[in-house]
């Protein structure tokens, strides 16, 4: 993509924020380039907001039912997933898939929870409950 090129769309997901962009410019060397985004990246963003808000959801449903934990809604409501829990918090990403089983869940000691919570921005106690 040449300088030109770079996309000064707007973009409402970037708010008056700007990323950068590599581009080729008239000498043909790859320099950086603010841009402001596109619609194209308004849309997958928004998108992938989206199906975060349906897994979250889908996962407070699972856990009110008692078949998961609150730590899966958790961690979708955050916008993360296993992997990027599991990198945060360094819990192996089987070590959180087994605690989504809410009996084991409810046995944490409160250093594993403390670590969790710190991760996901709330209090032990918020991590237990759902909102």
């Amino acid at each position: 993509m040449d300088v030109n090129e770079v996309p000064q769309e707007g973009n409402r997901t970037l708010g008056s924020h700007r990323k950068a962009l590599y581009a080729k410019d008239a000498d043909g060397k790859m320099v950086i380039v603010p841009s402001r985004g596109s619609e194209v990246d308004e849309t997958v963003t928004m998108q992938a907001v989206e199906r975060m808000h349906a897994q979250a959801e889908e996962a407070r449903s699972r856990a009110l039912a008692g078949q998961t934990s609150p730590l899966e809604y958790w961690m979708y409501a955050r916008r993360m997933d296993v992997a990027l829990l599991s990198q945060v918090t360094g819990i192996w990403q089987w070590r959180i898939r087994r605690q989504f089983d809410p009996q084991r869940f409810e046995r944490l000691a409160e250093s594993q929870l403390s670590r969790y919570a710190e991760a996901l921005g709330l209090t032990s106690d918020q991590l237990r409950a759902l909102p």
